[in-house]
């Protein structure tokens, strides 16, 4: 019983840290061009860099 002292607060920080980096990610625009990164890999960007 003396763990759940513990881990009870230590669950709900930690759930409460997640939460706040997932606000800090959605604020910052981590997740503004989902569609760009897969589309960026269809283009030869070889011929580009001297190639």
């Amino acid at each position: 019983m003396d763990t759940l002292v513990w881990l009870i607060p230590l669950a709900l920080l930690l759930g409460g840290l997640a939460l706040i980096a997932f606000i800090w990610a959605m604020r910052s625009g981590q997740y503004e061009d989902l569609d760009g990164a897969a589309a960026r890999i269809l283009f030869d960007d070889d011929l580009k860099k001297g190639g």
